[in-house]
């Protein structure tokens, strides 16, 4: 255990000492008046702390999330009480189901004021418990350290995830005797299953009996820190291995057992072909309703393994015949000593033959459309992702754009994919790619976003501008909410309520930001304009016209079997 020596402090300053010991260097949040004892705080450690000052509070949590998904460390935003406090609720709520680390600390009215409805007042706790692994209200300056230390052990242990301090402004006012001692356990809380070796023999002996099975695998693979294990894994067992949106980049997408994307908008192989393997095992996964498609008829006819560090995963939407508890870095390494090395040629064959017709009746058509048609979606993205060589860090936001993205981009880094996966948080993308370029200076970090989530946070380029941080922006405009309309088309009789968006001239907008922009209308433009956009040094903006009513195919509609997937 690391204790630190005893000081005199006041609350605020105890705040700060406490986060730069757990190791904090960044910080996101904006200012107001409960939280102003802790920013006054930060002046005086302007050389140990950045702190972002973005322009929403919800810019600050999204950047939060963008930062510790791609630095491993655990993102740290603030924000004064009431409207501050709430304004993190949806951040929250994304990090709570897309197992994002977060502490954040909110000020709070002074403790005597608590329940008084007093101006910006708001029962945070309350509001955030359902969205929150752990949260806190602090009213003593000396309960500060303790609380810190436990938020940062919760939020980065287990399945991570998000928790929120809040602390009153008096507390942050008084003094403390200071020390403090990083958190390494708690009481009833065991945030590692232990591996039970009987299921993972139980797990090799169906893998080692099967002729056709098949890997599910999802984000837990990246958190888990997994890469070389899992690697080994599919590798000595020969299995195919499919990811969901969360999972992509977990191994590259030309690996040859990688088959490629799970879910409503997935590849058609891989969609196919869960309702024909013999054994499935599901690798960091949750089973989420996209993936599923109608549960009742999901890999049915298969044998299940499910690899799960949350025991509540278990059994919760698909039933397991073999579930093994444990953190898959460790788990996989031991599955893989008991699995034996094999080849399907014929079964790894079928996916190769489905992915043929996927390209026949799709992808061509996307990428090589009419020349006389709008620019498509997928070709812009083609067009990034041979420009990028796939090594760059792609965040999206989500919608028709979010899917094309991770169809058609081919990723070859390491945790190189940021996006809102299970609450599907438009307005998420600018902001996370703002904390993601800051967490990873080094790489290049692109934002994919469709209109209508780009004005969703547009205010986030101030942040941009005020900082200098070399994001670029890639909007594909097609002047409609396009996968709410997309749905009207299919499922409403082209009924294009609401969707039609009458949207601003953004290459003024993004000017007024001091920003480098350019627009894309024609074809023949977009590769130099992707060019110059990828290769500048500076943050820079594309803006690329696409099609107003493309779809995004496969897909399978709502509430059917995946087998059902329909090309067109």
């Amino acid at each position: 255990m690391v204790t630190s020596k005893s000081k005199v402090l006041k609350g605020s300053d105890a705040i700060v000492e406490c986060l730069i010991k757990e190791g904090v260097d960044t910080l996101f949040g904006y200012p107001g008046g409960a939280i102003m004892p802790l920013y006054d705080s930060l002046f005086d450690y302007q050389d140990d702390l950045k702190h972002i000052l973005t322009r929403h509070e919800q810019g600050a949590i999204h950047a939060a999330q963008g930062y510790a998904r791609v630095s491993k460390k655990v993102g740290v935003c603030l924000a004064t009480s009431g409207p501050g406090a709430t304004n993190l609720i949806t951040g929250l709520a994304d990090a709570y189901i897309d197992s994002t680390p977060l502490v954040c600390i909110t000020g709070q009215v002074a403790s005597h004021l608590l329940g008084t409805d007093a101006f910006q007042e708001t029962d945070v706790l309350g509001v955030s418990t359902p969205v929150t692994k752990w949260n806190i209200q602090i009213t003593k300056a000396a309960e500060i350290p303790e609380a810190i230390s436990k938020a940062f052990f919760i939020a980065r242990s287990g399945r991570p995830g998000p928790v929120l301090i809040d602390i009153t402004k008096d507390a942050q006012f008084d003094t403390l005797n200071f020390k403090y001692s990083v958190c390494k356990s708690i009481r009833s809380y065991k945030p590692l299953p232990n591996i039970n070796i009987e299921r993972i023999k139980e797990a090799a002996e169906l893998i080692n009996k099967a002729a056709r099975p098949m890997v599910l695998f999802g984000q837990g693979v990246i958190l888990g820190q997994a890469k070389d294990e899992f690697k080994a894994f599919i590798e000595k067992a020969g299995i195919p291995a499919a990811w969901t949106i969360l999972g992509v980049s977990a191994i590259p997408n030309e690996h040859p057992l990688n088959v490629g994307m799970l879910g409503m908008h997935g590849n058609y192989s891989t969609n196919k072909l869960t309702s024909e393997c013999d054994v499935l095992i599901a690798v960091g996964m949750r089973f989420d309703d996209r993936v599923t498609g109608k549960v009742s008829t999901f890999a049915a006819q298969a044998k299940v393994i499910h690899l799960e560090i949350d025991p509540a995963e278990i059994d919760k939407i698909i039933k397991t015949d073999v579930a093994v508890l444990g953190d898959c870095k460790s788990s996989l390494s031991l599955l893989t000593d008991y699995v034996k090395a094999k080849e399907y040629p014929s079964w790894r064959n079928r996916f190769s033959e489905l992915d043929q017709e996927e390209y026949t009746e799709v992808q061509k058509a996307e990428l090589h459309p009419d020349p006389e048609s709008k620019i498509t979606m997928a070709e812009v993205i083609d067009c990034i992702s041979k420009k990028t060589k796939g090594e760059a860090i792609i965040v999206t936001d989500v919608g028709q754009h979010q899917m094309i993205a991770h169809r058609y981009y081919n990723y070859k880094a390491w945790n190189s994919n940021v996006t809102s996966g299970g609450l599907g948080t438009m307005g998420f993308a600018l902001p996370a790619a703002i904390g993601a370029k800051l967490g990873q200076p080094q790489k290049q970090v692109i934002a994919i976003i469709g209109d209508g989530g780009f004005q969703m946070t547009l205010q986030e380029l101030g942040t941009i501008f005020q900082y200098n941080i070399p994001v670029k922006i890639v909007v594909l405009n097609n002047e409609f909410l396009g996968m709410v309309r997309q749905w009207q088309q299919l499922f409403f009789d082209k009924r294009y309520a609401s969707t039609e968006m009458v949207n601003p001239d953004f290459q003024t907008i993004v000017k007024g930001y001091h920003i480098e922009t350019e627009l894309v209308e024609a074809r023949e433009s977009l590769q130099a304009a992707v060019d110059r956009f990828v290769d500048s040094k500076e943050s820079r903006f594309l803006e690329v016209r696409v099609g107003k009513e493309d779809n995004v195919f496969p897909m399978v509609p709502t509430g059917s079997s995946v087998s059902d997937i329909r090309l067109k």
